[in-house]
C-alpha cells in the first residue's frame, strides 16, 4: 500500500531538520559557541574578574548552555531515538546533562564537571573524532605492552628495593617508594642527575642496572606505544584515502564514458 502525501510530508521535514542540523552553518555555530563557552569557563574561574564581569559573562553562560540544549532537542526531533546509537551523541547528552545539574549540596562537585562543555569541540570535529577513534582503536593492541611494562618496572622495583632500600631509604627504601621512583625515571625527569648519579656516589656500578632500565623501560617501551597508536591512526585515515581513490576511479570511468558516447553520435551524425 503506498503511502499518502500527507504521511510523507513528516517523514521529509526530519529528513530535511536533520539535513539543517548537520550542516557546516549549525555546526560552524555550535563551534564557535563552545569556543566562546571554553573562555567563559576559563575567565570564571577569577574571583576577581567574577566581581567586575559577572554581570555578563554568567547570563552568556547560561544562554550558550540553552543553545546547546535547543540544539540537542532539535537533532532528537530530527532523527528521534536513533540519534542515541550514536555515541557521540550520547556523549553530547551526557555533557550537557551535567552542565544542567544544580551544582549546590551533595551536586556541588559537578561545578567542577561543567568545563566539559569544552570537550564539545572533539564531538563536532570530523578530525578530532577520528583521532580519538584511533586512539580507542589502539587500546587493545597496548594491553600487551601496558602488561610487559608493568612487568619490568615490578622486577626492576624488587631489584632497586633489595640493592639501593638500605642508603636510600626515600628513594628506594620499599616496595611503593621503588615502583614510584622507577616511574618518574621511566619519565626522563632528572633520573639522571637527581638520583643516578649520588646514588653512584655510594655504589660505583649502579649505573649497570639504571641505564639498561632506562633503555628499556623508556626508549623502547614507549616507543611501541607510539607505535601502536601510529599504526592506529594509519588504519583509521586508510578507508578514507580508500574512497577517495574508488570515486576519483568512478569520476573517470564516467568521464570516459561520456567520451565514448560522444564519439558514437558523431559517427551517427556522419553517417
Amino acid at each position: 500500500m503506498n503511502d499518502t502525501p500527507q504521511q510523507k510530508a513528516p517523514n521529509t521535514w526530519r529528513v530535511h531538520l536533520a539535513q539543517v542540523m548537520e550542516g557546516k552553518p549549525v555546526q560552524r555555530l555550535i563551534t564557535v559557541l563552545i569556543l566562546i563557552n571554553a573562555a567563559i569557563l576559563g575567565l570564571l574561574t577569577s574571583a576577581q574578574i567574577v566581581a567586575e564581569w559577572g554581570w555578563l559573562l554568567l547570563p552568556l553562560d547560561m544562554f550558550i548552555l540553552a543553545v546547546f540544549v535547543i540544539e540537542l532537542a532539535l537533532r532528537f526531533v530530527a532523527r528521534g531515538p536513533g540519534l542515541l546509537r550514536d555515541p557521540w551523541a550520547v556523549f553530547d547528552c551526557i555533557v550537557v546533562g551535567i552542565a544542567l545539574v544544580p551544582a549546590s549540596g551533595p551536586f556541588s562537585v559537578l561545578r567542577a564537571l561543567r568545563v566539559l562543555r569544552v570537550l564539545r569541540l572533539v564531538s563536532i570535529n570530523p578530525s578530532m573524532r577520528k583521532v580519538v577513534q584511533a586512539l580507542l582503536a589502539s587500546l587493545p593492541g597496548m594491553g600487551s605492552i601496558v602488561m610487559l611494562m608493568l612487568l619490568v618496572v615490578y622486577v626492576s622495583a624488587v631489584m632497586a628495593t633489595q640493592l639501593f632500600g638500605e642508603r636510600f631509604p626515600e628513594w628506594f627504601g620499599s616496595l611503593t617508594a621503588s615502583l614510584y621512583s622507577l616511574f618518574q625515571m621511566m619519565t626522563l625527569d632528572s633520573w639522571s642527575s637527581g638520583t643516578v648519579r649520588p646514588i653512584m656516589e655510594v655504589y660505583p656500578l649502579a649505573w649497570l642496572f639504571f641505564i639498561p632500565y632506562v633503555l628499556i623501560a623508556t626508549f623502547m617501551m614507549l616507543n611501541l606505544f607510539i607505535a601502536v597508536i601510529v599504526n592506529a591512526m594509519q588504519d583509521a585515515q586508510g578507508p578514507d584515502a580508500e574512497a577517495e581513490a574508488r570515486v576519483q576511479r568512478e569520476q573517470m570511468i564516467l568521464e570516459e564514458l561520456r567520451a565514448l558516447r560522444a564519439e558514437l553520435a558523431e559517427m551517427r551524425r556522419r553517417s
